[in-house]
């Protein structure tokens, strides 16, 4: 089943949005703050995201720029009527698409489907075979070699691989990390991940001077494809 977040402070909005989702089949998350938004993409992993930009605490605008720090989740902004330079900002920040209020229910809806469909697209294009360097990674038939030898790695270490390398250039949050590979529930154990990134570094990379397998200090890690020149 396909999963919305939806993202305000206002409860009627929020309620109306919500109701006609699950009508048509959608099941719906709901958050009325940034932080409670990006805890709930993290641990979550909704399709589509309805962000409105005025919210309290950290606004929509800074959800949306930290969400493209690691994430391509659809996003559709609800703005204001006279918010023209936020709408600019937020396309600028890689939002899919834009609803001004007051909005027409159907109107939102079908910047949805078009959101997600682009998505689906966008999925369908991503490359099955992903180069690093000396290391390859072949989606279909999980697969990873090293100087086109088989590297022989656990199920969790290649579901670890895979998440990162299919975010080529993305941070990914520890939590998102944890939360994808181990399951709801281990979004706090960042243990884990030290243990598992140093094995996989050993085999992939050069735990010394990785150029892989990349940390972001107290936030994540980053799978880097070197430059070839």
């Amino acid at each position: 089943m396909t999963r919305v977040l939806v993202v305000d402070d206002e409860p009627p909005i929020v309620r109306a949005v919500a109701a006609n989702l699950r009508v048509r089949g959608f099941e719906v998350l709901t958050a009325a703050s940034g932080e409670t938004a990006l805890a709930a993409v993290e641990a979550h992993q909704p399709d589509c995201v309805v962000l409105d930009l005025g919210l309290p605490g950290i606004d929509g605008l800074e959800v949306l720029r930290r969400l493209r720090t690691w994430t391509q989740v659809p996003v559709v902004v609800l703005t204001a009527v006279d918010g023209e330079r936020d709408k600019v900002t937020a396309l600028d920040l890689g939002a899919d698409d834009y609803v001004t209020k007051p909005f027409g229910v159907a109107e939102l809806m079908a910047r949805i489907r078009v959101a997600l469909r682009h998505a689906r697209v966008a999925v369908a294009d991503r490359p099955r075979v992903i180069t690093a360097g000396a290391v390859t990674i072949d989606l279909d038939a999980k697969l990873v070699t090293r100087g086109g030898t088989p590297v022989r790695l656990t199920p969790i270490e290649y579901r670890l691989v895979e998440t990162l390398a299919t975010n080529t250039g993305r941070l990914c949050t520890h939590r998102f990390l944890l939360e994808r590979v181990w399951g709801p529930g281990y979004g706090d154990e960042s243990h884990y991940l030290r243990v598992y990134m140093a094995n996989l570094r050993k085999k992939l990379d050069d735990p010394s001077a990785p150029q892989l397998l990349l940390t972001e200090p107290g936030m994540g890690y980053r799978f880097v494809v070197p430059d070839a020149g």
